[in-house]
């Protein structure tokens, strides 16, 4: 999760993503249609501009999903990405549980 988060572009995905309510929607063509929520087309559109359109999204998508903290599942031709809150959760405790000063350390 720290390597998937030690980027600033799959930083800037994660907090799209995390803004919004559902999930997302894109085709193998990337042609984009909505899932109750923002299209995958309109996070690569937040972080680039309406006119950059950068092929590099779904590297750093799959980065995050291989990093268990969004989920991806295909749904005919179409991808649902959203974020994995389970894990969120998890890392969120793991960094917030104070270190036991009772803990030995070299």
């Amino acid at each position: 999760m720290f390597k998937a988060l030690g980027d600033k572009t799959r930083i800037q995905i994660l907090d799209f993503l995390r803004e919004r309510c559902c999930p997302v929607a894109v085709d193998e063509n990337g042609d984009v249609r909505p899932i109750l929520g923002p299209s995958v087309g309109e996070v690569c559109c937040h972080l680039t501009g309406k006119e950059k359109i950068n092929s590099t999204i779904s590297f750093h998508i799959n980065e995050l999903r291989d990093a268990g903290l969004i989920s991806v599942e295909r749904r005919g031709k179409y991808m649902i990405c959203g974020v994995n809150r389970e894990a969120l959760t998890r890392l969120s405790a793991y960094l917030c549980d104070p270190l036991d000063p009772s803990d030995e350390c070299c």
